[in-house]
């Protein structure tokens, strides 16, 4: 257990900057806490202690706002950053080198028994706010991006942004890389998709009109007014809206 709590410690050094001293993790990092929280849970869940172990479970998640069920399986190094509102349930598997952001839920879809929690392999990362749902696997260094919902398998190697969560084609995606904290420009948002079809419409629009004008011109119709109104519209202005 204590090789287990130093390798907690160092993987924190590794994976945030931000840490200074030993001292400082074992007091301030509710991530690290709730991981000795649930070692012992977890042995007491094992042991046949269901109740005293889902208590100290309890303890913990009201001690770091984490909460991890004593039943759930979790590999070595594991790390939580900031930690508030992570949610891990009872029948989810982590692999060792795994890290989670605030917010993330490995949550069930069904209330049968049996396995309904998610599986992460080895070295995955999980940005924050991502729910991933459901007895999927998260393959080995797979990467979840910031609010994506997850509810199918992600392969080995990975990256998955998007509600639901779509698989990068990282030859057609070249400009879309993998932030832990921010949203991407993907999230499905249905103002922005709105204002965008909006945009294309009004394209189309203006191109029939202009070939209506020159239509009537070759007949003789003066159209100097028509064609007059509309350059006092702004083609950008939905443009600087949506910017």
């Amino acid at each position: 257990m204590f090789k287990g709590i130093r390798e907690d410690i160092a993987s924190v050094f590794e994976r945030d900057p931000a840490a200074r001293s030993t001292f400082e993790v074992l007091t301030c990092y509710p991530g690290f806490h709730a991981r000795v929280f649930h070692r012992l849970a977890n042995k007491l869940w094992h042991g046949g202690f269901k109740w005293l172990a889902r208590f100290v479970s309890h303890v913990g998640r009201w001690f770091t706002g984490i909460e991890i069920h004593p039943g759930a399986t979790i590999g070595r190094r594991f790390f939580i950053d900031h930690g508030m509102g992570v949610v891990i349930g009872e029948t989810a598997e982590i692999g060792d080198d795994v890290t989670l952001y605030h917010g993330v839920t490995l949550g069930g879809t069904s209330w049968k028994e049996g396995k309904r929690h998610p599986t992460l392999g080895d070295g995955v990362v999980v940005g924050a706010g991502a729910k991933i749902l459901g007895p999927i696997t998260i393959g080995a260094g797979g990467k979840i991006g910031s609010n994506a919902v997850v509810v199918k398998d992600v392969p080995a190697g990975a990256t998955a942004v998007g509600i639901p969560a779509r698989i990068l084609d990282e030859a057609r995606d070249t400009q879309k890389h993998f932030n832990p904290y921010g949203i991407g420009n993907d999230q499905n948002d249905p103002m922005s998709k709105a204002i965008h079809g909006l945009l294309g419409h009004t394209a189309v629009v203006d191109q029939r009109i202009e070939l209506i004008l020159q239509q009537l011109e070759k007949l003789g119709v003066k159209v100097e007014e028509e064609r007059a109104t509309a350059d006092k519209f702004d083609p950008n202005y939905l443009n600087k809206i949506v910017d």
